[in-house]
């Protein structure tokens, strides 16, 4: 261990040792003065203050950071009005930050999301969403929402919870927040994406339902040169754990980028996890090398389904140049391979570092992203075959409910688990010095995040998210999610006019595109351009 990094452990526990020594040192000190032994007896509860806190078990950021970490929760406390209003503002004006956090916290920890005195949001103020109510309530059955997902050559099809675990590696996050995740999943029976960096002994834990996800380095299923090995891959799919297999395509933070794992972070757990030499680099590439074709996509998607006895294999990506996504399709058509699923990620998701530039300026966001999909597979004809999943900034029922009313299938939800975690937004998540231990390997650091109390909290995030959702749909007259249509959500346009999804976005009609793609500008621009023998426009 570096002298800086033994600094940087020891500052945590500034506020323990000071108290511990002057409880040490006041007695005799301050016995000799003449003064008040009151003040030894304060120094004293501190230091037992301090002990509690590292033994409990609830609060990663007491364990962390004993005696001082108190002040954030006083704070807090004494501000309630202040605390309402980050719970409640507006989450397009706050986008993800204290608002959608605290929302979480309330759900993962049981407590109480309700609040009086209406709305803090502007109902006229542009971008305000809502869904429509119905005078004859629904009644679901449940909130249990499942969606069973496999195609025609799929032999192993998945029924999936409509919220999901999206796509975390260990190695991002650190194994107790994994096997906290897993946990979770197995208690509430949804899944939990594994991330490119494969299917670590911390995703076996406990057992719950795997997505394995096959990034461009291969991880868990590579040879020793980098490029795919069927042999490790059919092993490791057969592995009843393994559920579905997801090829990542790009991702939202840094479509197209690829990544490098400094040699420095590359634990012995993590190169077994991937399968990379311990000690070097571990580089994510940024594209495949086992195709380089939408034809050859599709070819290695029904090579991964075949080799993993016929569990629902699918794709990942975020929207970039609308001909490649045109491409993909009419390779489908072209070969008569369907995918069993495919992920979309928008833009605007992430929770890892990325370049800032990527960060903001890069990739489609979700929503479009999500339409300019679900639109193609209705033109062409295939949507039936394919399930369609959407992860970007995913946190509350509704809004799951606007992204199931786009097209959607089910959710995945990153940042929504890592808050459930306890994540703050503290933004080290690539220092390795995360104060609540979800993102760091630094052993002392993740010791803080405790995996029974931590899964609870993932469980409870999950069922009571789903619950609301259950909710809401009740209150628009359905009673299943996979009801929700543009028409039942409403969007602000100006303080005088608000408009129906259906009246802001265009769909296409089942099998459009085979006789005719001139309707929307995108598709009339780039369709008869698109080839699916390459991904590059047609002249």
């Amino acid at each position: 261990m570096s002298l800086h990094a033994a600094w940087i452990g020891i500052r945590r526990y500034w506020a323990l040792g000071l108290v511990s020594t002057a409880t040490a040192a006041a007695w005799p000190l301050l016995t000799m003065m003449g003064w008040n032994r009151l003040w030894t007896f304060l120094f004293a509860a501190l230091a037992l203050v301090g002990l509690r806190d590292l033994l409990q078990t609830r609060h990663a950021i007491l364990r962390n950071y004993p005696v001082i970490g108190h002040l954030r929760f006083f704070l807090e406390f004494i501000r309630p009005e202040m605390r309402q209003y980050f719970i409640e503002s507006d989450t397009e004006a706050l986008p993800f930050s204290r608002s959608q956090r605290s929302l979480v916290y309330q759900r993962a920890k049981q407590e109480v999301d309700k609040r009086p005195f209406g709305t803090l949001h502007d109902p006229y103020e542009p971008g305000y969403a809502w869904i429509n109510h119905s005078l004859s309530p629904g009644r679901p059955a449940g909130h249990d929402f499942r969606v069973l997902v496999g195609g025609p050559d799929c032999s192993q099809p998945y029924s999936t919870s409509l919220l999901n675990i999206s796509a975390m590696s260990f190695g991002a996050l650190s194994a107790n927040a994994i096997r906290a995740l897993n946990q979770g999943a197995l208690r509430g029976g949804f899944a939990h994406d594994t991330g490119e960096g494969s299917i670590s002994v911390h995703h076996r834990a406990h057992g719950g339902d795997l997505i394995w996800e096959i990034g461009t380095g291969y991880f868990g299923c590579r040879t020793a040169q980098g490029g795919f090995d069927p042999e490790r891959f059919a092993a490791a799919a057969a592995e009843s754990q393994v559920r579905m297999v997801e090829i990542k395509l790009s991702q939202g933070a840094k479509p197209g980028h690829g990544g490098v794992l400094p040699a420095a972070k590359v634990s012995p757990e993590i190169a077994l996890a991937r399968g990379v030499p311990l000690g070097q680099d571990c580089i994510s590439p940024g594209s495949h090398a086992a195709f380089s074709t939408p034809l050859g996509l599709l070819e290695f998607v029904q090579t991964l389904r075949r080799l993993s006895g016929g569990k629902p294999t699918g794709f990942k990506l975020a929207i970039g140049h609308p001909w490649e996504w045109f491409a993909i399709v009419k390779a489908m058509l072209e070969s008569g391979i369907t995918p069993d699923f495919i992920v979309v990620d928008g833009k605007e998701g992430g929770t890892g570092a990325a370049p800032a530039e990527y960060i903001d300026r890069v990739g489609v966001p979700m929503r479009e992203g999500l339409l300019l999909v679900h639109n193609a597979l209705v033109g062409a004809g295939l949507r039936s075959r394919i399930r369609i999943g959407a992860a970007g900034k995913i946190i509350s029922a509704f809004d799951m409910a606007r992204t199931l009313a786009i097209g959607a299938d089910w959710c995945n939800s990153a940042r929504g688990f890592m808050f459930a975690l306890g994540c703050i937004q503290a933004q080290s998540c690539h220092t390795d010095q995360c104060p609540t231990g979800v993102t760091t390997q630094d052993p002392l650091r993740q010791r803080a995040l405790v995996v029974g109390d931590k899964a609870e909290r993932v469980f409870h995030f999950h069922r009571n998210t789903l619950s609301a959702l259950a909710d809401l749909v009740a209150s628009a007259g359905l009673t299943h999610p996979g009801a929700l249509h543009p028409d039942h959500i409403m969007v602000r346009i100006n303080r005088f006019d608000a408009r129906p999804l259906s009246a802001i976005h265009e769909f296409l009609q089942p099998g459009e595109l085979l006789h005719d793609a001139s309707r929307l500008a995108v598709f009339d621009a780039y369709w008869h351009r698109a080839r699916a023998d390459r991904f590059g426009l047609a002249s």
